[in-house]
């Protein structure tokens, strides 16, 4: 796991101006980068070595369990209800925070394909799964929305809510239920040679740009709220196919009753969240760095009101 350096101490939270912002750097496509990411350079050679030692995703998991306590969120919640964003909600709180901490931390923003390390940078990708009705005969689909290091709560709850909006007014089928109808007609043993196909030219980066799109196994970041069905979250599962590096599940809220100091007992109001995550894309200080200062937009989620005044590149 590569150690990163970073210009931001792990629990601060950069926040100026919006006036303030400073444009990130730029980087040109070079020989060895894929179509959805950037080849890092500057890996060690231990680094690059383990790559090959641990080969698969779901052997090279990590498991991350916290939980925060609501007030301040639902407060945060009630304003953007009240300035007309109809449905904002915990899951939008959650998103902008993630894509605020790509910001600062963007190692996290990584992703492993053909035993290299590629950056994602401007490009956070994030994949949620939607029922077209909360009913148990209903369809599931999945959505694949993009955002920018610098996207506000107001910015995600925008892109987030079209997409809901399209799927739940009967639109046509997505371009990921179309691809994935063409595939389940393919016969089992040609299916299986060609899943197997798939992962091959993947492997070295070919997978034409039209398919990263459409597949549920390649983005930055899968997202998915067990709330919505009133149970606590559980330990997803990542794939070995396709290079989606992180899992995130959250639960229903929950009430806990805390000791003050004084020796009073105040009731508060909790959600557990679980995040299982590839530990090959950075190391576990970088990680750490990045749970808190997730948090700390969360227990102030005011701050994601707007961008970042400077975004930070991720290494060569």
């Amino acid at each position: 796991m590569e150690e990163v350096e970073s210009n931001v101490s792990p629990v601060e939270t950069p926040a100026k101006p919006k006036q303030q912002q400073e444009e990130p750097k730029k980087y040109h496509k070079r020989f060895g980068d894929r179509k959805d990411g950037r080849l890092i350079r500057s890996l060690p050679a231990m680094n690059r070595v383990a790559l090959y030692i641990m080969p698969n995703r779901n052997g090279s998991s990590v498991y991350f369990h916290d939980s925060f306590e609501v007030t301040e969120v639902e407060n945060y919640i009630r304003k953007k209800r009240k300035q007309g964003l109809k449905g904002f909600g915990i899951m939008h709180v959650l998103l902008a925070a993630y894509v605020h901490v790509v910001s600062q931390r963007p190692g996290v923003n990584r992703f492993l394909s053909g035993q290299k390390l590629f950056a994602r940078d401007d490009d956070i990708q994030v994949l949620l799964t939607v029922k077209r009705e909360m009913t148990l005969e209903a369809e599931e689909t999945i959505v694949k929305m993009h955002f920018l290091p610098t996207d506000t709560a107001d910015q995600v709850y925008e892109k987030l809510n079209k997409l809901l909006e399209d799927i739940r007014s009967g639109a046509p089928d997505s371009d990921f239920d179309k691809t994935a109808d063409v595939i389940a007609h393919i016969p089992g043993v040609l299916l299986k040679f060609s899943i197997w196909f798939l992962k091959l030219i993947d492997y070295f980066g070919l997978l034409p740009k039209s398919l990263l799109e459409v597949s549920p196994f390649h983005g930055s970041f899968f997202i998915t709220s067990m709330g919505s069905l009133g149970i606590p979250p559980v330990y997803h599962h990542l794939y070995d196919f396709g290079n989606v590096p992180a899992f995130l599940s959250f639960g229903a809220k929950r009430k806990e009753n805390d000791l003050q100091a004084d020796g009073t007992v105040v009731t508060h109001k909790y959600v557990d969240y679980t995040v299982v995550c590839d530990e090959r894309i950075c190391d576990g200080f970088y990680y750490a760095s990045a749970f808190k200062l997730m948090k700390s937009y969360i227990r102030n989620p005011h701050q994601l009101d707007d961008p970042p005044a400077q975004v930070i590149r991720d290494v060569e």
